[in-house]
């Protein structure tokens, strides 16, 4: 029997691993004796958090776009070159059966010299609004896995196929896991437990939200779990005292979600469709400096179902506190909130992705 292989790429941010990994982890389950091989950005984060998940990665000397006028701009064509004659030599030595993308700068010069070399590749769009990268390839690809309705604006019709996001399949079945989490976390479960998600590296505009607002939250008897993103633990992490704990990086979605009973987050895909599956109450604070403002669409498609609460930033200062203690206070809004956001869940994304992916092996 033929041993399959397969090269994932995405990275740059948890939004982009998180969903290669779980892709991963579905063909391994499916095709045990199967070779996987990551490929990302040097110095991003995917080079230690793939190799923790248990697979092989290698880097390619790319970046993106900087908004303003810099060295690293002037050095991308060439990084762009070296990155597509790196990604030549990786898959004529691997020779892949199907090559996956789902995000990042290192998909864009592998999943480009995949399609020059007749490699199937399928594109896995998490956002409702497509970057630039993902639009060029789609072109090429033999299936494109999306998470949102209505891309055909963007994609060929008929590559299209709805699945959703991968989720870490840990997140299935999190009620089973509220004691461990407790324990885990050294909560008090008389207290409300309030988490914070700056996505993972972090949201410089919650992370001040947060510290202006963190003696009024105490007083409406909550414990506090912030996850501020490495480039900010230096500055918040004197916050770290009873009934606050202040993280760089959560390691234990699971536990820290069956922990929690209301959330704060960016609305980046990934954690859109994990709080979807979580089924939490939810405040969205969505990221203005994002491409065509996608984060602002991921959310509003939640609420449009009353699945969630949206505050953009220019309002935290006139209304996240009166928006926040009627939350924390009615335990009926949050069931209403739980419950709506449940039925928006597809935990069967990873599944169907893979389904699609299996469909190409020749």
């Amino acid at each position: 029997m033929t041993k399959h292989k397969f090269i994932l790429s995405g990275g740059g941010t948890g939004g982009h691993i998180y969903p290669a990994i779980a892709i991963a982890n579905e063909l391994k389950s499916r095709f045990p004796d199967a070779e996987i091989l990551f490929v990302g950005a040097k110095d991003k984060m995917e080079m230690q958090k793939v190799p923790q998940a248990g697979y092989e990665i290698k880097g390619l000397w790319i970046a993106g776009l900087q908004r303003k006028i810099t060295f690293q701009n002037a050095m991308l064509p060439l990084k762009f070159i070296d990155s597509l004659w790196k990604s030549r030599k990786i898959i004529k030595q691997f020779k892949p059966d199907v090559v996956i993308g789902t995000g990042g700068f290192a998909s864009g010069p592998l999943l480009k010299m995949a399609n020059s070399m007749n490699i199937p590749t399928v594109i896995q769009e998490q956002n409702s609004y497509p970057g630039i990268t993902n639009k060029l390839l789609s072109k090429k690809a033999n299936s494109i896995c999306v998470a949102y309705e209505h891309l055909e604006r963007f994609f060929p019709q008929d590559k299209i196929t709805l699945t959703g996001n991968p989720v870490r399949q840990d997140l299935l079945d999190i009620e089973s896991k509220r004691e461990e989490a407790i324990a885990h976390f050294k909560l008090d479960r008389n207290k409300k437990t309030l988490l914070i998600l700056g996505g993972s590296l972090g949201a410089r505009r919650i992370n001040q939200l947060i510290e202006k607002q963190l003696d009024k939250l105490l007083s409406l008897n909550v414990q506090v779990i912030w996850q501020c993103g490495k480039f900010y633990l230096e500055d918040y992490k004197k916050y770290n005292q009873y009934n606050v704990q202040v993280m760089a990086f959560i390691e234990r979605m699971d536990l820290v979600y069956a922990a929690s009973d209301v959330v704060i987050s960016r609305a980046g895909a990934s954690s859109v469709s994990e709080l979807c599956i979580v089924g939490k109450p939810v405040i969205f604070i969505p990221s203005p400096n994002v491409a065509e403002d996608h984060q602002t669409k991921n959310a509003q498609a939640i609420v449009d179902k009353k699945g969630a609460i949206l505050l953009k930033e220019s309002q935290l200062d006139d209304d996240f506190s009166l928006v926040f203690e009627s939350l924390i206070k009615d335990p009926g809004k949050q069931e209403q909130l739980s419950q709506n956001i449940k039925l928006l869940a597809r935990p069967n994304a990873t599944v169907q992705i893979v389904d699609e992916i299996v469909k190409l092996i020749k």
